[in-house]
């Protein structure tokens, strides 16, 4: 897989009928190791690592509903209440990030009302915080740390 914009970690990869597969902590399972996949592991891990989200507060590939329609949020970090905070969205390296992706993004957050917003393609990371009251959202220069957002 290409190296990406975070930092370097290790991963449990196996091999089945000549296909790889890596090990999601959060979902304890192998999945197959797709170019998006790879982008959404190693960004766990960077949440996890350097940000220090808890392993138990993280849901991957949450399934819900928006106007009847089933989607899937890629990763969705929530605080000890319970309530989501974060919704992220993980694309392949070799997607670019665009307008389409952040209307996708808030299209999901009309479900979750977060927060704050990441999109990532493993080279390019956004993080933008929602202001509700003015129906807005400013970006951020770097994706805050869990402390940060649930002072």
């Amino acid at each position: 897989m290409e190296p990406l914009n975070l930092p370097t970690y290790s991963f449990k990869i196996k091999c089945l009928d000549e296909k790889d597969y890596i090990f999601d902590i959060i979902r304890r399972d192998y999945f197959l190791l797709t170019p998006e996949e790879w982008v959404r592991q190693n960004f766990i891990q960077y949440l996890i690592h350097e940000k220090n989200y808890p392993v138990s507060l993280i849901r991957v590939e949450m399934f819900f509903k928006v106007n009847r329609l089933s989607k899937r949020g890629d990763i969705v970090l929530f605080d000890r209440k319970g309530e989501p905070l974060v919704l992220v969205e993980c694309k392949s390296t070799k997607v670019n990030i665009t307008q389409k992706t952040f209307d996708q993004i808030a299209r999901y957050n009309i479900k979750f009302r977060v927060n704050y917003l990441i999109v990532t393609n493993g080279l390019k990371h956004y993080c933008c915080k929602m202001d509700y009251s003015t129906h807005s959202y400013s970006f951020m220069k770097e994706i805050p740390g869990y402390d940060e957002i649930v002072e």
